[in-house]
């Protein structure tokens, strides 16, 4: 048995997220057809997080397991030349043959970009938010959802989880150029989870929300004038940063992955 870990970045513009479907075009399902187009046989394939349509990753883990013979020198190179544009194997290694991209991850981090002018050339890349948003209060915000919380007024069918409660390690905000970039970390997300947080910041940071009402909304029974579904941002601005493991090198220092000046 052949095991790789491959690290990945896309551009989800184009796909309908991460996660095989049927009449879909994914980003797994392109890597899937060029892995076994270079094994010649069935691989077994799986990510770190499942990303939604329209989400990029600057850094997406995927485990690759096949029963041929594969060596890890040149294999990346061989992918890379049968994927599309707009994904790309940053790296690839031998892995154990139990390794497994989502269950022996620890944590996942991600990045949400929010544009304070219109572009023309980054629109794929970040949310533009054309009211003036107090950084300050935003940040206020984001350092309430820190700690072990209800996440259910921000998940899309949360009915269908098993338990809503999410324990975020670290969130935290920085201006560059014309962006201001939002982190979040947790060991896992729920559906549409940092959307929300980041519409209901912005929400913040606007002055339509107060900080109490983030607190409100992370108690686990919000009132039912707080929506943060219709507060959703658009998946443009959103990137799996990184997917830590045992071992791996800490988070740096908080970067846009596309700028905009």
């Amino acid at each position: 048995m052949s095991v790789f870990r491959l690290e990945i970045e896309y551009e989800g513009t184009r796909y309908s997220g991460w996660q095989e479907q049927k009449n879909a075009r994914t980003v797994a399902g392109e890597l899937r057809r060029a892995a076994e187009e270079t094994s010649g046989s069935a691989v077994e394939l799986g990510g770190a997080g499942r990303t939604d349509a329209g989400v990029h990753a600057l850094g997406q883990v995927a485990h690759l397991k096949s029963r041929a013979k594969l060596r890890p020198d040149g294999l990346a190179e061989r992918l890379n030349d049968l994927l599309p544009p707009d994904i790309h194997v940053r790296s690839l290694a031998s892995a154990p043959e139990r390794f497994h991209a989502r269950h022996d991850a620890v944590s996942r981090s991600y990045l949400y970009q929010i544009s304070r002018r219109r572009t023309a050339l980054a629109k794929r890349f970040v949310w533009w938010v054309k009211r003036p948003l107090d950084e300050g209060a935003m940040a206020r915000g984001a350092e309430i959802l820190v700690g072990r919380h209800d996440f259910a007024a921000f998940a899309e069918k949360p009915e269908a989880q098993s338990s809503t409660v999410v324990v975020v390690e670290r969130c935290e905000l920085a201006a560059e150029d014309d962006l201001v970039l939002f982190r979040i970390v947790a060991s896992h997300f729920l559906w549409k989870m940092v959307r929300r947080t980041v519409g209901a910041l912005v929400e913040l940071g606007a002055g339509a929300l107060a900080e109490r009402d983030i607190a409100r909304l992370v108690a686990g029974g919000a009132a039912p004038a707080l929506r943060p579904a219709e507060w959703t941002a658009p998946p443009s601005g959103l990137y799996l940063e990184r997917v830590l493991y045992r071992g791996d090198r800490p988070l740096g220092a908080l970067r846009a992955a596309v700028p905009v000046r």
